[in-house]
């Protein structure tokens, strides 16, 4: 019965998951602002406002010119009837002919009149149930914050003596891995998104910014989604020349490996610490058991789960083991 209700709430579970992740990542930041006079709700919306002001930098920056190319590419101003759409594709050749007559079928096949009222309302129920599930994040994100040592302490009260230490190390050392990753991931996204927009460009790759983007955005998504970037790079390669194809293929490719072999091993080190086919099983099990959106959080989870394992079962003492701090010192586990 239990089992039956977790799975029922499995969406909320997850949504609680991610705030936990978030106040993980943003937790010493703030508790360094505390001890210097700020208080931790300020601090908390300071973060807040900073990433608003970087989605927003970042969407001033990007979709005008990413809007730009699109036009360039389909040869004026973006169709948007099924009609334009069709007189478009008439006159293309390729893979932009086969992307037109898919468009001009999906807008054929929308509903009309009276009966788009009932999409238009599912899409704005969809839209407002997307705002009030970030709201839920990062409220529960700030009050978790808030309430995390009460929490622990009342935890640990709940146990003998002599465990809660071990208790009380354990989930510090699991909140440091998560901050960790999550730190982590950001600098991967925009490193991987600035260079391989750069080369692309660079190689003349048609829609490179969005390309290039788009390949930053998809590093949140384990061993799938570097794959799917460098499918992409190559598709749209394709469109020009097999030569431009397997530049852009090449190009994501070497990212890919200095990403594995510098970046990764200096920025997030041995985070999560897990081993590439652990990090494989997890994607999959979590994209087979909850469905695709489920694959950002199967790595943060299956930390946890471990982390959990090498403490119960194989007594390894969480006090010393050692997490890559991504951005904050080392000393700071004694702090926070």
């Amino acid at each position: 019965m239990l089992a039956l209700a977790l799975w029922k709430l499995k969406i909320l579970l997850a949504l609680l998951f991610l705030a936990f992740i978030i106040a993980a990542a943003i937790r010493p930041t703030v508790e360094a602002l505390k001890r210097r006079g700020i208080p931790r709700g300020a601090g908390i919306l300071l973060h807040y406002f900073v990433f608003a002001g970087v989605v927003g930098l970042f969407l001033w920056a990007v979709v005008p010119r990413a809007i730009d190319q699109v036009e360039e590419a389909l040869g004026g101003e973006v169709p948007t009837s099924s009609e334009e759409v069709a007189e478009a594709a008439r006159g293309s050749t390729g893979l932009k002919k086969d992307v037109l007559e898919a468009a001009r079928d999906w807008l054929e096949g929308l509903p009309s009149g009276e009966q788009f009222v009932d999409p238009a309302l599912e899409l704005t129920l969809i839209t407002v149930e997307i705002f009030i599930g970030i709201f839920f994040v990062l409220a529960s994100a700030a009050y978790w914050i808030f309430e995390r040592d009460r929490a622990v302490t009342l935890v640990t009260k709940m146990l003998p003596r002599p465990r809660r230490k071990i208790v009380r190390d354990t989930w510090d050392l699991i909140d440091l891995k998560l901050g960790a990753y999550v730190r982590g991931q950001g600098i991967l996204v925009v490193l991987v998104a600035t260079v391989l927009s750069i080369i692309f460009w660079s190689i003349g790759l048609p829609f490179w910014l969005l390309v290039g983007v788009f390949a930053g955005v998809v590093e949140l998504i384990p061993v799938i989604g570097p794959l799917t970037a460098g499918a992409v790079a190559v598709g749209v390669g394709l469109t020009d020349s097999w030569q431009l194809a397997l530049a852009a293929g090449v190009a994501v490719l070497v990212v890919r490996l200095l990403e594995d072999y510098i970046v990764i091993p200096r920025v997030l080190g041995e985070a999560v610490g897990l081993s590439p086919l652990l990090v494989l099983v997890a994607v999959a099990t979590a994209a087979i058991l909850f469905g695709g959106w489920s694959v950002l959080l199967a790595i943060p989870l299956a930390a946890v789960i471990a982390t959990l394992f090498q403490v119960i079962v194989l007594n390894v003492d969480p006090s010393e083991e050692e997490v890559p701090a991504v951005i904050f010192s080392p000393t700071e586990r004694e702090t926070v």
